[in-house]
């Protein structure tokens, strides 16, 4: 519930594939991610693509010390930290206006790195530079992707990573922009854990 009452960010880009993780569908996953032990009390976690941080604020709410929050959009940095504010995280969350792949980013060595990426359906290879940044953080990661997906488990078993797809789920899709047919719809998820 505290998650699903987060504010949202009020312009959504369609070229950044900016789609909102549903509040109770980040609660499951951050849920999965603490039983893998990754995301444990005190640990700094990086929110790759954090939209309005509802991943990295779930992340403090189940004891995280520390949490980065990046995205490239200014409209949802302001979001994220006024969340935040409102959670009374503001003095543990770093909220970063940078584009992954392209600005030069400092994440101090996070013990966990969550990203939901654009998923590259309306700018193709778009998930790029987020796996990119995945693989030289040399973290513990967690990936929410396009269940039909299959560069995924390639791409890090190439670089010599661990990768292991453990579950799907719904996402809901609320008609946000123009090529949009439906007044809702969804589409499947997948999870995935990466280690180096």
């Amino acid at each position: 519930m505290l998650l699903s009452e987060l504010e949202q960010t009020q312009s959504q880009l369609v070229e950044l594939e900016q789609y909102s993780t549903d509040g109770d569908l980040a609660a499951r996953w951050l849920t999965d991610i603490s039983t893998f032990g990754d995301l444990h009390e005190g640990c700094t976690v990086a929110d790759l693509g954090a939209g309005n941080g509802v991943l990295g604020l779930g992340a403090m709410a189940l004891g995280a010390g520390r949490t980065v929050l990046i995205d490239s959009d200014q409209n949802a940095c302001h979001t994220a930290q006024s969340n935040a504010e409102k959670m009374g995280f503001s003095d543990s969350v770093e909220v970063i206006h940078a584009t992954i792949g392209t600005d030069s980013i400092q994440l101090d060595s996070p013990d966990v790195v969550i990203s939901n990426p654009p998923w590259g359906r309306q700018s193709p290879k778009a998930d790029r530079p987020f796996l990119d940044a995945i693989l030289s953080t040399r973290a513990s990661s967690h990936l929410m992707h396009s269940a039909e997906a299959s560069h995924i488990e390639p791409l890090f078993e190439e670089h010599g990573w661990f990768v292991e797809r453990y579950g799907e789920a719904d996402f809901p899709l609320p008609a946000a922009y123009s090529h949009h047919s439906r007044q809702r719809g969804k589409t499947r998820a997948a999870f995935w854990r990466l280690n180096p």
